[in-house]
């Protein structure tokens, strides 16, 4: 079986720039529900290579490049390392065509993409890829992982539950630290007062009376 889902999503905020999905019988519904919390989920800590093993027989995997995270999902079964291999001409591709259309600034124009899926028509290169995928078996595959040299012991794996879990304690996390930081801003401006009131009661006085005394000098010098 091919790649069955592919997604490119901006790491920033999550935003999903292209979703393509392999033809099936099978109801991966439950899968694109996954992949979808995957991907809001995406903050400037996750790992660039990452295999998420789901509650059934299939698995996640992810590559981060360039501000972008490449998913997709295959059968547990299916080499790991082809995979990867998968994701990257997918990014290769995309950044080739991204680049094609917009030149340099390309990056750009995925950082200040405004609806979800905006360079869709990027579908047809990946349907393409995903049928030189199929069998990993084949001559052109097996040549690939025999002259692919990445480490495979480098790449994370977890479970679904755990990332997806992970991601909802991210969030508070954050929360709380906005928090903390408001709290932290309420506390130092009224360090600043009670610091110029004690400042006040200390040398006010001291101020006061030097300034009546200058001016009984001045009225009897001067006047």
């Amino acid at each position: 079986m091919p790649p069955l889902l592919t997604y490119a999503a901006r790491v920033s905020d999550g935003l999903p720039l292209i979703a393509s999905f392999a033809p099936t019988q099978e109801n991966l519904e439950p899968q694109k529900n996954e992949a979808k919390q995957l991907l809001r989920n995406l903050n400037s800590r996750t790992v660039a290579k990452l295999s998420i093993e789901t509650n059934g027989s299939k698995t996640f995997h992810s590559l981060i490049r360039d501000g972008i995270c490449y998913l997709t999902l295959t059968e547990s079964s299916y080499p790991k390392r082809l995979a990867f291999l998968y994701l990257d001409e997918i990014g290769d591709g995309f950044v080739e065509e991204l680049t094609n259309d917009y030149g340099d600034a390309w990056s750009v124009q995925v950082q200040t993409a405004a609806r979800p899926y905006q360079f869709i028509k990027f579908d047809s290169f990946i349907q393409r890829k995903q049928k030189t995928f199929v069998d990993p078996s084949s001559r052109a595959n097996t040549t690939k992982l025999n002259e692919d040299l990445a480490d495979i012991q480098s790449i994370m794996k977890k479970n679904i539950q755990e990332v997806l879990n992970r991601g909802e304690k991210l969030d508070q996390v954050s929360q709380v630290s906005s928090n903390l930081v408001e709290e932290s801003k309420k506390f130092k401006w009224g360090a600043k007062k009670l610091s110029y009131r004690a400042m006040l009661n200390q040398y006010g006085p001291i101020a006061a009376m030097g300034a009546f005394v200058l001016f009984v000098l001045y009225l009897k010098f001067f006047w």
